[in-house]
């Protein structure tokens, strides 16, 4: 009986993996034919649309350049794209999260592609020396003012947007589907992609839900290179405001006050022990205190000290015990210094994005679109790709949406000479992101419009939905 039992057992497990292996084959078979790369004549037409228009676009490139905004200020960058949007013929709206555009183009029956580019710069000093370099200094919220320069590529990234409207609409007979184009404000502050959110994006607005979610970031390698790695990409992040609060008063009489300044002082220091003492070695996580704001008097011991920091993690775990290590030890040493209950330390949670993760099977599909199309080498595609520690906000545009397949890739817009120099002289690279001399190669402005294209098109061409 024994025998019988397990003779049925191997016969029905034999069976069983037959219908899982068909069920595999059969599987892998409908993605081959749904995943057609772009024909040869396709691509061609991507490629004129793109070099017959390059002079343009890299004069808006300029223009956006020498007048940049910070994070929830992009009025004139914000008016730009929805002029341009709405002459293509795109169903434009403005004004989301405060200065975020929105262009939709449904052409039938297929997939919902989203494609976002942010507008912001960086309250930093251009020191780049282009015939078009930002002068641009402003008025900030608290009466000082502030240089601003375009020093992360943001200014590219808005372009390469306006490349693709152009693009998709020259060739919308050749695709089928809604593309959804979301130029966003203020990444910097990692609360752009949020704010739209918060604003209705889906709701409000009624912006279509996407299938798919792609984004392009520059990066200070060769123009004609591309990051297109999947899983971890990026960490994720969090800013917030530590305030301690103290008794103000005359620096000749400190045993009079409890003075704040001393309080965040000893933070700054032990917040350092939750990384090299409570965290897991193995598990990344940063603190970083940016910036330190109390007083203004030489003789007068404030009322109040402000930490600004940033966190940068791998995991919620970590994220969590940060918080938690930054919130014990601020309270325990307003605690060892006296303070009541009432006057423990404020912390102001702001911006915040989790780690961006990219869709494994999106990412192989599009990497081989790339190549195929001989737009990038295979030499010049790098597909595993450490993570890194530095963040990005704009998954948190579908953060909250179910089975959105996420594509970001980095696109290398460094003029390979420059490159060249700084390894010669035993650099990794020549600038890197938010440093003053950070510029982009003005090839690499058709170089990203013809990424943005491919990829765009890859999902929503018509042969892939057959």
């Amino acid at each position: 009986m024994f025998i019988v039992k397990k003779s049925f057992r191997k016969v029905a497990l034999a069976g069983l993996l037959l219908g899982i292996t068909s069920t595999i084959m059969a599987q892998e078979s409908a993605t081959q034919q749904k995943h057609h790369t772009l024909s040869p004549e396709l691509v061609q037409k991507i490629v004129t649309s793109v070099d017959s228009d390059t002079q343009r676009l890299q004069t808006i490139f300029k223009d956006i350049h020498q007048h940049p905004e910070l994070g929830f200020m992009e009025k004139r960058t914000a008016a730009i794209v929805a002029k341009e949007l709405k002459a293509l013929g795109y169903e434009v709206q403005t004004g989301i999260g405060k200065t975020g555009v929105v262009a939709i183009f449904k052409n039938g029956k297929g997939p919902v592609v989203m494609y976002r580019a942010d507008m912001d710069a960086n309250a930093v000093k251009e020191a780049t020396g282009l015939p078009y370099a930002s002068k641009v200094h402003v008025k900030l919220s608290d009466g000082s003012t502030s240089p601003v320069g375009h020093l992360c590529g943001h200014d590219a990234h808005t372009t390469w947007l306006l490349s693709l409207a152009k693009t998709m609409m020259q060739l919308k007979d050749q695709w089928s589907g809604t593309l959804v184009l979301v130029a966003q404000p203020a990444e910097e502050l990692i609360e752009g992609a949020t704010a739209m959110v918060k604003d209705g994006l889906y709701t409000k607005h009624k912006v279509p839900k996407p299938e798919y979610f792609l984004g392009l970031h520059t990066a200070p390698i060769p123009t004609g290179m591309v990051v297109g790695s999947g899983g971890l990409l990026e960490a994720g992040t969090e800013q917030l405001d530590v305030t301690f609060h103290g008794v103000g008063g005359h620096g000749s009489s400190p045993q009079y006050t409890k003075d704040p300044i001393l309080m965040a002082t000893y933070a700054v220091a032990e917040y350092q022990a939750i990384v090299s003492r409570v965290l897991d070695p193995r598990d990344m996580g940063v603190i970083t205190v940016g910036a330190f704001h109390a007083g203004t008097s030489n003789n007068i011991i404030p009322e109040d000290a402000t930490l600004k920091l940033n966190f940068r993690f791998f995991s919620e775990q970590t994220h969590k015990q940060l918080y938690k290590g930054v919130k014990t030890i601020s309270n325990g040493i307003a605690r060892t210094y006296g303070m009541p209950k009432d006057k423990l330390p404020t912390i102001v949670r702001k911006g915040y994005s989790s780690t961006l993760v990219n869709d494994e099977a999106l990412m192989k599909q599009l990497d081989k679109a790339l190549i195929d199309s001989t737009l990038v080498s295979q030499e010049h595609l790098v597909t595993k790709f450490t993570p890194a520690t530095g963040s990005e906000d704009a998954q948190m545009l579908v953060h909250d949406l179910k089975n959105v397949k996420v594509a970001y890739l980095f696109v290398g817009t460094a003029d390979p000479k420059l490159f060249k120099k700084a390894k010669e002289q035993g650099k990794e690279i020549p600038f890197a992101n938010h440093n003053p001399n950070y510029q982009v190669d003005l090839n690499g402005i058709p170089f990203g419009a013809k990424v943005a294209a491919i990829i765009t098109m890859q999902l929503l061409q018509k042969q892939a939905q057959k």
